[in-house]
């Protein structure tokens, strides 16, 4: 094995131009880049900064609309700038290989996991069928799959999201390559999935001696993958150091924001004015498997709401189940005390208004060929029949509302940052006047400072207008930051509920303490102590 004072890869002055608005604009303006054998870099900053961008770069690779202008790549020896397309596919998925945050989007849904493991392996003759077959079932093992002599043979919806990001990791590993991106390959998990992630991708990469650059927006994370952190901000270097170093004494005001940017401490308030309730409710997506079980929950007038829970503890059923997308086979949900229709379709044009809901990936919850405009004025149109200049005046000032001005209103979603994405979802809930919004993983996506920004408007409309908030999420440190009362979920149970000061005050149930556990902390050593604790 190759140790970490052997240079793998070397970017010097490296500059990234992007396309838009008729004309090139600079994305990466001159960043340095060294990455020794077996050494794992963290790439941080906030969205814009040009991670992604540049860790791309590494693989001698530009996003379409992107360009690589200026400067050197040496990988191994090699400049991968100006070699031909063709000479860089061979490199590509063999030596270097690419682990993107959103598993699901990545794999063909038609084929079954280990076909698509083993693809690189054969198309790059490196090895028989039948040995790259019996590689991915070791490579599943030391990722700690459950049976991974047969899991190779379901299809990417028959497993979880963490299970689908281990797979991931096995694919990028089945060529045994010198260099892995990973590209935010925790942002969507739960906080218990995330720690049995971690784990297995740093044991594979140091077991392989890969070389890895690790972007994130999470700095607790990189605390426990990367033996170095790189900080960029506007396509600009603003430090870099040894990872306990950097975590300990940061040496530029920007580094030290990104350190303390979770501020927000909502004071929790009490309410016996009940918004919404779920009484009893069970419910499945078949008549054999049941997903809730006895479901009670009290929404206050309002007052927000956090719902908890691991992947697959029912969080996102039980939304589906308020919003009337699955009709519950037992028990009841009343709004305002009055009991609502079990199903979507016989529910009336004011039911459906009263309760509205932002998704965790705002790319994918806008039609992207519709502009912001046309986007936040249709609920405006289907709930309240406006048009013409009423409805331009009211799209404007819920503009306003998101801290955001009428030039928005032409933009296509593509045009827009993350954080701008979510802010024109919560305008198109705002748009229908709901006393409910239900936000799903709204803040899972986005960089920290992007995440306050986002909270803290959610808390200023929630306190202007008496919003009540059902804000399903993984992130503790969210909750801690806006709830009122929090409810915890457990295979499809609810575990407890109750004020924030209660739930979070110790001593917990065993799932709860569990979940508390789990939270990373800003210390190189937590991942370590916490496999030695459990163990």
């Amino acid at each position: 094995m190759s140790t970490k004072s052997d240079l793998l890869l070397d970017m010097r002055g490296i500059k990234i131009e992007g396309f838009s608005d008729e004309r090139w604009h600079p994305i990466i303006k001159g960043v340095d880049l060294q990455l020794h054998r077996g050494e794992v870099l963290g790439l941080i900053g906030e969205s814009g900064a040009g991670k992604s961008t540049l860790g791309l770069a590494a693989m001698g690779f530009a996003r379409p609309g992107c360009r690589i202008t200026d400067g050197q790549i040496l990988f191994d020896g090699r400049d991968l700038k100006p070699m031909k397309e063709s000479e860089k596919r061979k490199l590509w998925g063999s030596r270097m290989a690419y682990v993107a945050q959103s598993a699901a989007a990545s794999f063909n849904p038609a084929h079954r996991l280990i076909d698509q493991t083993i693809e690189a392996s054969l198309i790059k003759g490196l090895k028989s069928q039948n040995e790259a077959k019996a590689d991915a079932v070791e490579l599943y093992r030391a990722l700690q799959l459950p049976d991974p002599g047969s899991i190779g043979f379901r299809y990417p919806h028959q497993v979880s999201g963490g299970q689908l990001q281990r797979v991931m990791t096995a694919m990028a590993m089945a060529t045994r390559p010198d260099l892995i991106i990973f590209d935010e390959p925790t942002t969507a998990l739960d906080v218990t999935t995330q720690v049995e992630v971690l784990l297995a991708m740093r044991n594979i990469v140091e077991q392989f001696g890969t070389a890895a650059i690790y972007i994130t927006h999470d700095l607790a994370v990189v605390a426990q993958m990367a033996d170095r952190i790189k900080v960029l901000r506007y396509g600009e270097q603003v430090e870099e150091a040894e990872t306990r170093r950097m975590l300990e004494a940061p040496q530029e005001d920007y580094t030290k924001s990104l350190w303390s940017v979770r501020s927000i401490q909502k004071p929790e308030e009490t309410s016996e004015d009940y918004v919404l309730t779920l009484d009893g409710v069970d419910a499945g997506y078949t008549r054999s498997l049941k997903v809730l079980k006895n479901v009670n929950i009290k929404v206050p007038r309002g007052r927000t709401v956090a719902v908890v829970g691991e992947s697959g503890s029912g969080k996102s059923t039980t939304a589906r189940v308020i919003t009337g997308l699955l009709p519950p086979s037992a028990g009841s949900v009343r709004f305002n005390g009055e009991p609502l229709p079990a199903a979507l379709k016989d529910r009336s044009l004011d039911q459906l208004r009263e309760i509205q809901m932002i998704y965790q990936m705002a790319d994918t919850a806008m039609n992207p060929r519709q502009t912001v405009g046309e986007i936040i004025g249709r609920p405006l149109e289907f709930y309240h029949g406006m048009s013409g200049r009423k409805k331009e005046e009211r799209i404007t000032d819920l503009l306003r509302m998101i801290e955001l001005d009428d030039s928005f209103a032409d933009r296509l979603p593509s045009e827009l940052s993350g954080g701008q994405k979510q802010r024109i979802c919560i305008a198109r809930a705002l748009a229908a006047e709901p006393d409910v919004i239900i936000c799903d993983e709204v803040t899972s996506a986005l960089d920290q400072i992007v995440q306050e920004g986002i909270l803290n408007l959610l808390l200023n409309l929630q306190e202007k207008f008496g919003i009540s908030y059902i804000f399903i999420t993984h992130d503790i440190a969210t909750v801690k930051a806006i709830s009122d009362e929090i409810v915890i979920m457990f295979q499809g149970e609810v575990v407890e509920q109750g004020l924030k000061s209660e739930i979070l005050a110790p001593p917990h149930p065993d799932y709860t303490q569990l979940l508390l556990s789990s939270v990373p902390e800003m210390d190189p050593d937590w991942l370590d102590t916490l496999v030695t604790e459990r163990s």
